[in-house]
């Protein structure tokens, strides 16, 4: 048996909650962003995250399982060709709520959800390893190749010799001793 959610329903039983937020879904279908209060978005956005889970599935069963939540069939039909599409590269996170401050008359705490329809941009999968690599590599692919091969030139000009005066110098006190 499923555990029911805790606290207060929004404004009656469990039916009108179910009824409110599919009501609340299906407007959002059909705008692309409504203005609720916060409590409504946030008990809204797993169920519309959800439906367009379904959406992007595409099958018959996912529209006759998203048809008995919401019931329209032109809000179905607006969810399967047009919403799903734009988020097929998407794995998740499908509605965005944006805080508007308080309501005039209650003062009641009012959010906007909207539907995030921008393309998704794949971010590189790194790992330690990979991430230490492109830093080192920066700097040498920033400095111009002829400004490398100097340095190159004139640092082992430089260090043989250091290197020779103090192999020099301990075998120099070896003897005198």
């Amino acid at each position: 048996m499923p555990k029911p959610t805790k606290g207060p329903r929004l404004g009656g039983g469990p039916a009108h909650e179910r009824l409110l937020l599919a009501n609340l879904a299906a407007a959002l279908y059909t705008h692309k962003s409504i203005k609720t209060t916060e409590t409504k978005a946030k008990r809204l956005r797993p169920l519309a995250e959800r439906l367009i889970t379904f959406a992007k599935r595409g099958d018959l069963h996912a529209r006759r399982r998203v048809l008995s939540v919401i019931g329209d069939k032109e809000v179905v039909h607006t969810l399967f060709t047009e919403i799903a599409p734009l988020v097929a590269d998407r794995e998740g996170g499908y509605t965005r709520i944006t805080k508007v401050g308080n309501r005039k008359g209650d003062n009641a705490p009012m959010a906007v959800i909207e539907l995030v329809l921008e393309p998704v941009t794949p971010k590189a999968k790194s790992t330690k390893k990979a991430a230490a690599a492109p830093q080192a590599e920066k700097p040498a692919e920033e400095a111009p190749a002829e400004e490398t091969a100097e340095v190159v030139e004139e640092a082992p000009a430089e260090e043989a010799p250091a290197a020779e005066d103090t192999t020099e110098a301990p075998a120099a006190e070896e003897k005198s001793e």
